[in-house]
């Protein structure tokens, strides 16, 4: 039984609903982040009315007297300069930044004001000059400020897209430097990783980047502790992997300001199934993505992309899922309607693919980096997949290539293996 409250009634709004019954201690429907009092938690199936008013002072008009809020047991991601003010957030536009990651973080702010029926979060929009920036589907976003014109701001999010390792800009990083030393937490999503990285802001800090650049940005910042997570929070830094990842990060922060049930109603909102933890995989799992449920298979395609830069022989890749050179061949041709051989050369020429694009790595170092001994056999192959040289490919992206003339071009080492 819940022990009695100076002045409460004999029983609670909540609890003398029919057909609901009491709260117990210790319930495990209760979520993190719910109003408690006295080591009880209120649980989610509240009537809708109530969940609604979770300040204080409306708890205290239903039940008579004021309980204590249970505190979240994760560090805050953003800072907040006072309690009782919102969460003020400044948005760094990156030319072509992604959309799609730039709404999943806004809109579960605005959503969670909406819902919570309090003003939780503030956003500005900020670009380097103070113009609209252009996204990567072509929508263009006005900028409310100029970076010269925020003063000390609290928080700031580095929105980004998919040309981010090309942005370099001195006046750009210098900003954000000054920022971090004046106490702002720094922030980015998508591949905004890349724009902290070169202003030097994630020396010594855990972060995270959209799947698709982890290799080449690893490669580009080996010093880095880059992890392949949804999503990491570490001190006065937080970095987001991008797309609707953006939207769990959110609802991190929705949680911890409002309590689990106006989270759960954003996500609902949203139709968003259920919200991630940061350490949830950034990829769909190998049987949904290939559409294959064979356990061997699925073990020896794992092993392949665990192995792209020290590659395995089709014997190793055998021993390590428990069947024979022959049986590995023929479940290949069954379910792949290809060879293992060919399966794990394109998964290399993949990675080696974007090393080229969005990395300044000479060739000869990506094809090492792809699990290739031999610049030209990296070369042939690559060009027999892509229709192109390596070296073509790096031009055709605007990349500049940093290997000096003396090093054998491999357009030559092509034509030498012809």
């Amino acid at each position: 039984m819940r022990p009695e409250q100076p002045g409460a009634p004999s029983q609670c709004a909540p609890c003398s609903v029919p057909g609901r019954r009491p709260f117990r201690d210790g319930d495990r429907n209760a979520r993190r982040g719910d109003i408690g009092f006295d080591g009880l938690k209120l649980l989610d199936k509240t009537p809708r009315r109530f969940e609604m008013r979770r300040t204080r002072d409306a708890f205290k008009k239903f039940c008579g007297w004021t309980p204590r809020v249970l505190q979240p047991s994760q560090p805050p991601m953003f800072k907040q300069s006072d309690a009782d003010q919102p969460v003020r957030v400044g948005l760094f536009l990156v030319p072509n930044f992604s959309m799609i990651a730039f709404t999943c973080v806004v809109e579960p702010m605005r959503l969670a004001n909406w819902l919570s029926g309090e003003t939780l979060f503030e956003w500005y929009t900020i670009s380097r000059d103070g113009d609209s920036v252009v996204s990567s589907n072509g929508l263009s976003v006005t900028a409310d400020m100029a970076m010269q014109d925020v003063a000390r701001p609290a928080n700031v999010m580095v929105c980004s897209g998919l040309d981010a390792h090309l942005y370099h800009d001195a006046p750009t990083f210098g900003w954000l430097r000054r920022w971090a030393r004046e106490g702002a937490h720094m922030g980015a999503i998508c591949t905004g990783a890349h724009v902290l990285a070169r202003a030097g802001l994630l020396g010594g800090y855990r972060c995270t980047i959209h799947w698709h650049s982890l290799d080449s940005f690893a490669e580009e910042f080996p010093d880095l502790d880059v992890r392949a997570e949804l999503y990491e929070v570490d001190r006065d830094r937080f970095t987001c992997a991008g797309g609707v990842a953006g939207l769990d990060m959110i609802m991190r922060e929705v949680t911890r300001l409002a309590g689990a049930d106006i989270a759960a109603s954003v996500s609902e909102q949203f139709m968003h199934e259920r919200i991630r933890e940061g350490d949830d995989d950034q990829r769909l799992p190998l049987q949904a993505r290939l559409r294959i449920s064979h356990p061997k298979l699925i073990k020896a395609i794992s092993e392949m992309e665990k192995n792209t830069e020290e590659a395995l022989t089709r014997d190793e890749i055998a021993d390590k899922v428990g069947l024979s050179r022959r049986q590995l061949e023929r479940l290949f041709r069954r379910y792949l309607n290809t060879s293992p051989a060919r399966y794990y050369l394109r998964l290399r020429l993949n990675r080696a693919r974007t090393l080229l694009t969005q990395t300044t790595m000479p060739v000869t170092e990506v094809a090492f980096a792809s699990g290739f001994t031999s610049a030209s056999h990296f070369s042939k192959c690559y060009r027999d997949m892509f229709g192109r040289t390596p070296r073509a490919e790096r031009r055709s992206a605007g990349i500049f290539d940093p290997e000096p003339e003396t090093v054998q071009d491999s357009d030559s080492l092509d034509r030498q293996a012809d």
